[in-house]
């Protein structure tokens, strides 16, 4: 486990943590903020909900993270004849042998990338509940643990398009946050016009940062201070979203455990060993809206999950800071300083 003191090695965290930023942002133009939450996902062992119209570089996305760090990679392309045994594995009798061996599926891999998930049905989406929630698959009895670190970033289409299913409520509950990339800006689309007019800038990627690196990240994130004020103010949040009159299914508990590692990531990204409420605001739309289910007089209404987590913010105290001009929420740890 990492800790504050060791100084040097949190300063060749935070400087790993910038290479691989600025290796996405080779491939992806004009959205930083979009690259941070990849990250942030990342680093709070998290997994990634990319949704947008075709064409806008939600795959682009996926694989440069994937081939920015030097770890495992695999691809998965969900279609409607895809079977759960394709992703987890399969046991296949071994004439030889005589006895029956297990052939891994493709969530055998530190980096899943989901391309549109939500074009398989339910059912093999199920197949990766076991995996993102407790990083281990089970077949025919026999339990088999996942690689470290494990981060499934999968894509999905609106689904009110062709050829679509909408992702089960327990699935949705399993991503960590959901992130829209949106139409570039002009400057943006001309600057991706000249580094994509004539090859794609993911051939000359060459990864910046080992498995072994995310994995010290990793505890780095975990050892982030928060203060019992931030906890409660993430759990406000949350149970807020459980009795709102527009919404018919709340946040769970999976979500405010999200939303603290996430404000928990977001705070080493910024260069602190603590978090504030100001990571908590920051991710609550991204981390907690697409679980949300609004009752079908707000769809009436076309009131979207979104609108309903930016009102409860405004609506939901914010714990004041507390010591004598102290920047950090509550008691600050013993022998913290910023990283």
């Amino acid at each position: 486990m990492t800790t504050y003191d060791d100084r040097a090695s949190l300063t060749d965290l935070t400087t790993t943590v910038e290479r691989v930023r600025r290796s996405v942002e080779g491939v992806i133009e004009g959205k930083p903020e979009v690259v941070r939450l990849s990250l942030t996902v990342l680093l709070a062992e998290g997994h990634l909900l990319i949704e947008d119209v075709p064409g806008v570089g939600k795959t682009m996305l996926a694989k440069a993270l994937a081939k920015s760090i030097d770890c495992s990679v695999r691809r998965i392309q969900f279609t409607p004849d895809l079977l759960p045994s394709d992703i987890t594995g399969v046991s296949i009798w071994d004439q030889q042998r005589r006895d029956f061996e297990f052939k891994p599926g493709a969530i055998f891999a530190q980096i899943v990338i989901g391309d549109e998930i939500n074009r398989a049905s339910p059912k093999t989406q199920s197949a990766l509940l076991e995996s993102m929630e407790e990083r281990q698959v089970t077949i025919d009895g026999q339990t088999y643990e996942l690689p470290s670190p494990f981060m499934v970033v999968a894509t999905q289409n609106p689904v009110e398009m062709e050829g679509t299913y909408p992702l089960p409520e327990a699935q949705r509950d399993r991503f960590m946050a959901r992130v829209s990339i949106g139409y570039p800006s002009p400057e943006a689309e001309l600057q991706m016009l000249d580094i994509h007019g004539g090859a794609s800038p993911l051939d000359d990627l060459q990864p910046v940062a080992h498995a072994h690196d995310i994995v010290k990240l990793v505890d780095a994130v975990r050892s982030v201070h928060v203060a019992d004020s931030v906890r409660r103010y993430a759990v406000d949040l949350v149970a807020a979203t459980r009795s709102h009159p527009d919404l018919r299914l709340g946040a769970s508990p999976r979500a405010t455990l999200h939303l603290l590692r996430a404000a928990k990531a977001s705070a080493a990204l910024s260069g602190r060993e603590y978090a504030l409420p100001d990571d908590v605001q920051s991710l609550a739309v991204q981390v907690l809206a697409h679980r949300l289910l609004p009752t079908a007089q707000a769809q009436l209404n076309r009131r979207t999950s979104e609108q309903v987590v930016l009102e409860i913010l405004q609506h939901t105290s914010v714990p004041a800071a507390s010591g004598h001009g102290s920047p950090l929420y509550g008691q600050q740890p013993p022998g913290a300083r910023r990283l």
